[in-house]
């Protein structure tokens, strides 16, 4: 089955704004039998206390609680408009945040029996003055958040690396996420700072800790060809230490090209053949 497992929509406050009809047109197009629309759910209430960075970091990263019925009265009149031509899925991209799992948990269970996909990922990590920093929106925000361990790039991964952790091993109910989303996106700005292509050895350790639960769980990880095509990144998420012992364990992967506009569904596509067994 040829799948898209990560897009988002034109309800996407950071997105291209481009309809998801159209995106699902190119995606028949382009031959795809599955496509899965996962837009950013919104973010718990309490967030904005426990944020720092730029202000549109936060009013940009995800819906508004406002627009949910908007999204599935959006996305469910398309599945059964293209149901001949193409299997649309409908879900979330969840943000992982410590300390709100309890309102993860619960967003999930309200909305969790309308979905029939959804991926869990790690977008805000703690930075300067105890805050929530956003991982991805822009380099100086990156760098306000993050400075003091920019010279120390492994325990940046680390740091990172341990978030991951927690959200594979949280509790957050039946209807938890079952694919981890671009697990390396902590390398977004990695040629911009100058990051360490790969990860040391202790990180390495933790990362076969993270999979080996995954294994067990019997999740999915994202393979997500969007950091190729960024311009600080040059790489696809997870990585190729990530996906060599991801593909040891058994642990299948899930195309995604993360799009946020028609010309992105289906890109980097072909990338996945590295995933095929000699």
């Amino acid at each position: 089955m040829k799948i898209d497992g990560h897009t988002h929509t034109e309800l996407c406050p950071h997105g291209s704004g481009e309809p998801v009809e159209k995106m699902i047109q190119k995606a028949i197009m382009a031959g795809f039998d599955h496509y899965c629309i996962t837009e950013h759910a919104p973010l718990p209430r309490g967030f904005d206390k426990k944020y720092r960075g730029s202000e549109e970091g936060l009013t940009t990263a995800a819906l508004a609680w406002s627009d949910l019925e908007d999204y599935f009265s959006l996305t469910e009149k398309l599945q059964k408009k293209y149901a001949k031509d193409i299997q649309i899925s409908v879900g979330f991209e969840v943000d992982y945040l410590p300390g709100f799992e309890r309102e993860i948990k619960a967003f999930l269970d309200e909305y969790g029996a309308r979905t029939q996909q959804n991926i869990l990922s790690v977008h805000f990590m703690q930075g300067k003055e105890n805050g929530l920093w956003c991982l991805d929106y822009t380099t100086a925000d990156f760098v306000d958040g993050f400075s003091s361990l920019l010279q120390k790039p492994q325990q940046l991964y680390q740091m990172y690396l341990k978030l991951i952790y927690q959200s594979v091993t949280a509790d957050l109910g039946q209807y938890r996420p079952q694919r981890i989303g671009h697990m390396s996106l902590i390398k977004k700005y990695q040629d911009y700072f100058k990051l360490p292509e790969f990860f040391d050895e202790a990180n390495l350790n933790l990362i076969k800790k993270i999979l080996d639960i995954i294994a067990a769980q019997k999740r999915e990880l994202d393979f997500n060809t969007a950091g190729m095509y960024k311009p600080y990144c040059n790489d696809f998420y997870p990585g190729k230490q990530i996906t060599e012992l991801a593909v040891q364990r058994g642990i299948p992967f899930v195309f995604g090209s993360d799009a946020h506009g028609i010309d992105e569904v289906g890109r980097g596509y072909h990338l996945k053949n590295i995933l095929a067994k000699p």
